[in-house]
């Protein structure tokens, strides 16, 4: 029978209401829920029958070499390396010209400028003449915005997330992974909010963030092992820090629903996160709440924010499940 792992606890009323829709067994473990579902709409198996990875999570965490994409014959190297001068472009960046995307991208610079020369003519790329530098074009922002109006969660959260926002005076984000980082596909900010303002689209690394560490565990097994091999390999040295704070994260989640993280990822900011799986069941988001330190002091976060943040994340996923398509 399959299972949809939801590591929170929750009312009574919404389990009842959980029952009538989905018509399935709800039984408690490790302070948290598993739903015994029979729904056959829920029935996705997120790990191949073999278990490998499944064909939705195998997303590149760097670009393969020449080597590596030799043996697949459905991998188009140039159209690989194009987007990976998109990629290179981060907010604030202003103009780069192709030594600066070269050493970004690790590609030889007469690579770099056939591929910025073909982006220029379909307009992902515009050419300073000037500067003899460039800057992403209009249909880049297009690609986004296409992509943020085909997310349904982002919708259904949204009044969830600001609620939460608004009686913490805090930032709430939605995330899902980029390869080793988390980027923020929703915000929602309280009116007390001081000074941490993010935007959609803005990326940290899995590893320094409560978002990150709640999105790990609400992977399946394998899934999670293939991210920290990627995260081992980038921390090196400093991977046994890494992993003790992964521990930790991990075992708040088991017992509470929610992990903290305490200026892990800038010093004066302090955050909650949580796990949160789509209305299908095939995709693995996360929900954090963030701010100030001396806002989202330690004691209110776990004695109110992380409670809170459980909760809404409850909420999400109730609504979710009347709408499986959403992801």
């Amino acid at each position: 029978m399959p299972e949809i792992q939801l590591p929170f606890p929750t009312k009574e009323p919404l389990l009842r209401q959980w029952n009538e829709i989905l018509q399935c067994r709800i039984v408690y473990r490790m302070g948290g829920m598993t739903l015994r579902c029979r729904c056959s709409r829920l029935r996705r198996d997120r790990i191949g029958r073999r278990g490998r990875l499944s064909k939705v999570f195998e997303k590149l965490i760097e670009l393969p070499t020449d080597r590596e994409a030799h043996g697949d014959r459905q991998f188009v190297t140039a159209l690989a390396r194009g987007l990976e001068v998109l990629r290179a472009f981060e907010p604030g960046d202003g103009l780069l010209g192709n030594q600066e995307l070269a050493e970004r991208t690790r590609l030889p610079k007469p690579t770099i400028s056939r591929l910025t020369h073909t982006l220029t003519m379909l307009g992902y790329l515009e050419y300073s003449s000037r500067h003899e530098k460039y800057a992403l074009g209009t249909p880049v922002l297009a690609l986004g915005y296409a992509f943020l109006n085909n997310i349904g969660i982002r919708k259904t959260a949204k009044p969830h997330m600001q609620e939460l926002a608004d009686i913490a005076g805090a930032s709430v984000a939605l995330g899902n992974r980029d390869r080793l980082q988390m980027t923020y596909l929703e915000l929602a900010h309280g009116s007390a909010t001081v000074s941490l303002r993010l935007d959609v689209g803005a990326r940290i690394p899995i590893q320094k963030s409560a978002l990150g560490m709640a999105f790990l565990f609400g992977l399946p097994e394998k899934e999670r092992d293939f991210l920290l091999s990627g995260i081992q390999r980038a921390e090196g040295a400093n991977w046994q820090n890494v992993k003790k704070q992964i521990n930790i994260a991990f075992k708040e989640l088991e017992k509470n629903g929610f992990c903290v993280s305490l200026g892990t990822f800038e010093r004066t900011i302090n955050g909650v996160g949580a796990p949160l799986v789509s209305g299908n069941g095939a995709t693995v988001y996360a929900l954090n709440c963030s701010g100030p330190a001396f806002q989202l002091t330690e004691e209110r976060i776990r004695e109110e924010i992380g409670p809170r943040l459980v909760h809404t994340v409850a909420n999400i996923t109730a609504e979710l499940l009347h709408h499986p398509a959403s992801y």
